[in-house]
């Protein structure tokens, strides 16, 4: 998004299907370099709900906060338009519940409690201020 030619977009389907596809259709149809991030839940993770609830784990992962949704179009800039689309809305589940759905997170309690609490409140601090910053980076592209 830097250079300002480049498609990019975060999806995860199984929190937005439609904004997922619609970034997919975007990207091929960009007439220059396209970039979609995807969240997409592993065997690695240890989901506690197990991999066929993976769906559901990418809707808590935004819901919560984690993850983050968003496309960026440069075609949008050369029609007067903002080029930034967040798509997520502001956090509305826990951080710290979503977190300890999965065994590499949960694990660490178990063996370094006092460290594993400083690192979950400084990762939860951190998704809220890279929220905070694209709400910030969709307004800086509308006064363009």
């Amino acid at each position: 998004m830097t250079y300002g030619y480049v498609y990019v977009a975060q999806v995860a389907m199984g929190a937005n299907y439609q904004q997922t596809l619609k970034a997919i259709a975007e990207a091929e149809a960009y007439p220059g370099p396209s970039l979609i991030i995807a969240y997409a839940p592993c065997i690695n993770h240890g989901l506690k709900m197990g991999m066929g609830k993976s769906m559901t784990e990418m809707k808590l992962a935004v819901e919560s906060g984690y993850w983050h949704l968003f496309r960026f179009d440069p075609r949008l800039s050369k029609a007067g338009k903002n080029p930034f689309q967040l798509d997520s809305k502001a956090p509305t589940g826990s951080y710290r519940e979503f977190i300890m759905n999965e065994v590499r997170y949960s694990a660490l309690p178990l063996t370094f409690p006092d460290r594993a609490e400083a690192l979950f409140a400084k990762a939860e601090q951190h998704a809220k201020e890279k929220y905070d910053k694209l709400v910030r980076l969709s307004r800086l592209y509308e006064t363009e």
